[in-house]
């Protein structure tokens, strides 16, 4: 293992400087929204794994592009329809003059760049007769409203309505505060077609990766071994094919570059295959946005430093991803 930390004081994300985090959600509808808020423009990049996502703006975050950055993150659940969520955070960013403006100029409205990710959870039950008024706009508008330093996790904001496999999903974060004075954290609406336990058990994927029994201190049954074949969990032939996804984030307040936060991204996709299996599969539009802050130094020479920061952020989203599905299923021992 490489330098090892502990969590920061809310075990949040937003234990980042500058950062906070906003959930809204509708019960009868079953889905909800989450907004990660940069106090600043905050640089970023993106890696899409799943063979189904759905994105907005990603091609922005690209290195070579113009922007390299955002003013603000949307994860919604509903598919295409959670998308508009993006379009209400905008407005309401565009409205407080918070956006990117080659040239300042009275009456010309700035562009605020607010890309997103969404997850489908339109078959889970909940009232979704919207007809042409969906409800994400509205959803968008109170997430970043609600933005605050506490992140509630389990049913709450994109993972109000989620499932994992054929378990409760639910939605995560977690944090490291390094040994070299870095911090880092995750965020995730856990909707996976994968199953984030061991077959047969209710340990967790990622428990070699807990700190202080933050998803119930749960090991692998003595003598365990991997079941021969596929699928890898007794009860996965239960998640619904094409109903899936796992979105996320990953930040650190190391100033990073566009490209820099691209490999913090790749990275910490092994977290997201480390907690969930399958993972990245032809239906899941697994997505792992990364943040920067820039508000310190790396510490020490840059390849070695991201290379720490990148297996850090791996850890961190693993924990995330145990943590909303922990929190989604109560936190109660008795597992699935």
């Amino acid at each position: 293992m490489l330098n090892q930390g502990r969590p920061g004081p809310g075990n949040a994300i937003t234990d980042i400087e500058g950062l906070t985090v906003g959930h809204s959600h509708d019960p009868a509808i079953a889905t909800g929204v989450t907004v990660i808020l940069p106090a600043r423009f905050a640089t970023a990049a993106v890696d899409v794994r799943g063979g189904g996502p759905g994105t907005r703006e990603s091609d922005a975050l690209a290195p070579e592009r113009l922007v390299g950055g955002c003013h603000a993150l949307v994860l919604a659940g509903g598919s295409v329809y959670g998308l508009a969520a993006a379009d209400a955070v905008a407005a309401a960013l565009g409205a407080r003059g918070h956006g990117f403006s080659l040239i300042e100029q009275d009456g010309v409205p700035v562009s605020p760049v607010v890309p997103a990710a969404i997850l489908y959870d339109l078959a889970n039950g909940g009232d979704k007769g919207w007809g042409e008024d969906p409800p994400y706009q509205r959803l968008g508008r109170d997430a970043l409203a609600a933005a605050g330093r506490e992140v509630a996790i389990g049913r709450a904001g994109a993972g109000y309505g989620a499932r994992a496999g054929a378990y409760p999903g639910g939605l995560g974060t977690a944090s490291l505060d390094t040994e070299e004075g870095i911090t880092v954290g995750a965020i995730a609406a856990v909707n996976a077609f994968g199953s984030p336990y061991l077959p047969g058990t209710n340990c967790f994927h990622a428990w070699d990766a807990e700190i202080a029994g933050e998803y119930g201190a749960r090991r692998p049954p003595q003598g365990w071994t991997p079941p021969p074949g596929f699928p890898p969990d007794t009860k996965i032939g239960a998640a619904t094919a094409g109903a899936n996804t796992t979105i996320c984030a990953v930040a650190t307040d190391a100033k990073l570059t566009t490209a820099d936060c691209q490999r913090l991204a790749i990275m910490a996709q092994d977290g997201l295959a480390r907690a969930l299996q399958p993972a990245h599969a032809p239906t899941d539009g697994d997505v792992v946005f990364a943040l920067s802050t820039g508000a310190k130094a790396l510490p020490g020479p840059a390849p070695l430093a991201l290379t720490m920061l990148g297996h850090h952020a791996a850890a961190c989203l693993a924990r995330a991803i145990a943590r909303g599905v922990f929190a989604a299923e109560g936190g109660a021992d008795g597992g699935p």
